[in-house]
């Protein structure tokens, strides 16, 4: 319930200040599920948007490593004994 209240609370805020335009509503919206996010991750100690973009870059360079790796073995169980 104190969620909800949370998140009525910050639109009346928005339509006393008198945003009317939809565009601010929704940037506003935005902001302030954005700001709601960052507090829980931060609560839940996840990684951060650039440690997991390593994590990803690492995780694409190892799979890329398999790959060759791969080829080369079938490559050699191809060749025939003369």
């Amino acid at each position: 319930m104190s969620k909800s209240k949370f998140v009525i609370d910050k639109l009346a805020k928005l339509f006393e200040q008198g945003l009317i335009s939809y565009r601010d509503l929704s940037s506003e919206i935005l902001n302030i599920l954005k700001s709601k996010r960052d507090e829980v991750i931060f609560k839940m100690q996840i990684t951060s948007k650039e440690e997991t973009e390593i994590l990803n870059k690492r995780i694409e360079s190892l799979e890329k490593k398999i790959h060759k790796l791969e080829k080369k073995k079938f490559k050699k169980k191809t060749n025939k004994a003369r």
